[in-house]
């Protein structure tokens, strides 16, 4: 998960790490679809659809393949999503297909070996009236695994959204089915992040926007796990204007955090930062406030240009709860240039599946660290960029207890597979890991935030081969000290490393 929680401790001494890597296959172009699924019985496993081929793959700890397994009950047409929710000896797949005008939502045990160790169960359907390539379910589990959903949106009447939600325990069996009707009052009212926490409430967001694409009014939802009714939780900002709205659901405190940067008029400049934490035990606010960014910060984030405009390119990326109470944010400069068009921040949030009907019928909210999961949405003749990494720190009742700036400057053509960075958990740290250009090769690079908001570089990683290049933002933490990394070898194929702190 990208989504950690920090457990404040102290450093107590440097790391050592070592990368494997996995031999590339002849058919891993790097158009391929893929899924890192996490690490089960003891071997990695990775999902792969090769020209709609499905493999799941599994590699020992030395990164050396143990089976390839061909999954051949799943349809090599018509396929629209798969999911996976790892186990420590299991992995549920959860996937949809369409057949006729029927949408198939079914699931499946995968043990270690990548094998599929029960027979298939059809956990719901749909009959539509067209052909879709749009995923109609969207299937959530809880931080700790104990509970999953899956749910639709149908959105035929703009009106009134009939949402359809299954609960189930980590065994499938079915706790709560419900039927509920969303009133979408506004033409320009949206839905937003969805998430699920360990007792199976759902939570997310509804926001109406302008026509300026800013957000004037939000409300944060909760649907119980036996409750068969939403419950509505206005978010009191006034006088300011919200960008995007994220989530972060806090198991440990009972708490639910929604940040946005805000503006002060109609399409202006980024001014601060906005958050709500709402407490479900007691059904309270627990924190609402809004802080201004200083000068010295914006300077600290954009080395030139126009201060004012600073934030202007940055979007939120990583919500971190903290053992306290407090929060850290992490927010990255994102934009791109081209030929015919210029970068514009509204169009850009405009256009995010999760903010708009993706079909006729059915509104399938997308929240996998939003552009970060789409690898081949990209256009051509288009450069992307991803630099500075801004991170802050607040306390339980909301001050700013410090800030800190990571510096990089990446960018490249047609595709930004290689920019941005993951962020690993190591129980004394963050760690901030992300490719720089030296000498035309991508090094993988780790910055360290330690408790008191300190940055550290680290060492350069240990075996970074010639001819590997990373792509971090696709990575994924599988164990305290593990994280799986796909990686291009020599451009073209896709292959995989375990970047390992011992």
């Amino acid at each position: 998960m990208l989504f950690l929680t920090l457990t404040v401790v102290s450093l107590t001494g440097a790391y050592a790490q070592r990368i494997i890597y996995s031999e590339p296959e002849k058919e891993d172009n790097r158009r391929i679809n893929f899924e890192i699924i996490g690490k089960v019985g003891g071997n990695f496993l990775i999902y792969k659809d090769v020209r709609g081929d499905n493999y799941i793959c599994a590699y020992d700890n030395d990164m050396r393949l143990v089976k390839k397994v061909k999954h051949e009950y799943m349809p090599d047409e018509r396929l629209i999503n798969v999911d996976f929710f790892p186990y420590a000896d299991f992995s549920y797949m959860v996937y949809q297909f369409q057949k006729r005008n029927i949408v198939y939502c079914m699931s499946v045990k995968i043990g270690s070996n990548g094998d599929r160790i029960s027979d298939p169960i059809e956990l719901d359907t749909t009959q539509i009236g067209f052909s879709s390539n749009n995923k109609i379910y969207t299937a959530l589990s809880s931080e700790d695994r104990s509970k999953i959903i899956i749910f639709k949106i149908n959105s035929k009447n703009k009106q009134r959204y009939v949402i359809s939600t299954r609960l189930y325990d980590s065994q499938l069996n079915l706790i709560s089915k419900d039927v509920l009707v969303m009133p979408m009052d506004e033409r320009n009212d949206y839905l937003g992040e969805f998430l699920l926490d360990n007792e199976g409430h759902l939570v997310f967001t509804k926001f109406f926007r302008n026509s300026s694409e800013n957000i004037t009014s939000a409300y944060l939802v909760t649907k119980r796990a036996l409750e068969d009714s939403f419950r509505m939780i206005k978010l009191n900002f006034t006088d300011i204007y919200l960008d995007e709205l994220r989530i972060k659901v806090d198991n440990f405190s009972g708490r639910y955090f929604i940040n946005s940067f805000y503006y002060k008029q109609k399409r202006g400049n980024i001014e601060g930062l906005y958050f709500f934490v709402w407490e479900k035990e007691n059904n309270r606010i627990f924190l609402e406030n809004s802080v201004e960014f200083s000068e010295e910060l914006r300077r600290e984030a954009r080395a030139s240009g126009n201060l004012r405009m600073a934030f202007n390119d940055f979007f939120i990326r990583n919500i971190i709860t903290k053992a306290d109470g407090g929060f850290i944010v992490g927010a990255e400069s994102f934009y791109t240039t081209s030929r015919s068009n210029l970068w514009n921040r509204w169009d850009y949030l405009y256009g995010y599946p999760y903010l708009s009907p993706l079909d006729y019928y059915y509104y399938s909210p997308y929240y996998s660290s939003l552009w970060w999961r789409s690898r081949w949405n990209n256009s051509s003749n288009v450069r992307y960029y991803a630099d500075n990494i801004v991170i802050l720190s607040f306390s339980k009742d909301g001050k700013n207890e410090w800030s800190n700036v990571i510096r990089k400057e990446q960018y490249d053509e047609d595709s930004d597979d290689k920019l941005s960075y993951q962020v690993m958990n190591t129980g004394t740290g963050l760690h901030f890991l992300f490719n720089v250009p030296e000498r035309r090769n991508l090094l993988l690079t780790d910055y360290e935030l330690v408790p008191g908001g300190k940055i550290n570089k680290n060492p350069t990683l240990k075996n970074l081969d010639k001819g590997y290049e990373f792509m971090a933002k696709y990575g994924k933490q599988v164990s305290s000290r593990q994280m799986i990394i796909p990686c291009l070898y020599r451009s073209n194929y896709i292959c995989f490393a375990k970047l390992e702190y011992n």
